[in-house]
């Protein structure tokens, strides 16, 4: 099963994306992980990305596609993979495609995660992260038994900076602005399916799955 998930933040992916890995068996594969492995191993890509990063600037679409390219060529995507995170715009969907078809594939569908933004929003400025152990809580839809206090260490539980209003606003923005673009374009091709995000979690991965049925 190949697989590309998309969604703005807090539209929920990491949870579904936990869900489609263990159900089919296949890596799910970050541009994040990807770059982080490729830096810690001081491979050339991985050089070549750090040297953006360090400056605070956004690799270019051609990196990004080949270190991408170089992970799909490991033997644990043979049988497939979860793509989550890229492509960001239509031209690293456009090489993504070309890659493919180069070596006699295609991807059997693009989960399309749709949240409205002003749940988005709700959902970020309502969380809580532990400082020391890293549980999340929500004060609306999870909160901690004591206001503050991690349930499952006792470590103090704040709001990230990512979080705040502000800069949830602004990551949903980039989300439309570079990101969003990929729906027409997976559309076009009949390959996307939309799931409503704003079901529960567990009706969320119902539609997911009966969405995959015939990929």
């Amino acid at each position: 099963m190949r697989l590309i998930l998309l969604g703005p933040p807090n539209a929920g992916k990491g949870t579904q994306a936990q869900a489609l890995i263990n159900q089919y068996q296949i890596p799910q594969i970050s541009t994040g992980d990807i770059f982080r492995a490729n830096i810690k191993q001081e491979t050339p890509l991985g050089k070549e990305a750090k040297s953006y990063l360090d400056q605070g600037l956004l690799v270019p679409d051609e990196l990004v596609v080949a270190i991408v390219k170089d992970r799909l060529k490991q033997e644990d995507c043979q049988n497939g993979f979860l793509l989550d995170g890229f492509p960001r715009t239509v031209v690293q969907a456009e090489a993504l495609e070309q890659f493919l078809k180069d070596d006699g594939i295609s991807l059997n569908k693009v989960i399309n995660i749709h949240v409205a933004r002003e749940t988005l929003i709700e959902r970020a400025i309502g969380r809580r992260v532990c400082q020391q152990c890293g549980a999340t809580y929500h004060v609306v839809f999870k909160p901690t038994t004591t206001e503050g206090v991690c349930d499952s260490c006792g470590g103090e539980v704040v709001q990230r900076k990512d979080d705040q209003r502000e800069t949830a606003e602004k990551r949903i923005q980039v989300y439309e602005d570079e990101t969003a673009p990929l729906i027409d374009f997976y559309q076009s091709q009949k390959r996307l399916v939309t799931i409503d995000g704003e079901q529960s979690i567990e009706a969320v991965r119902t539609a997911i799955f009966e969405a995959l049925k015939d990929a």
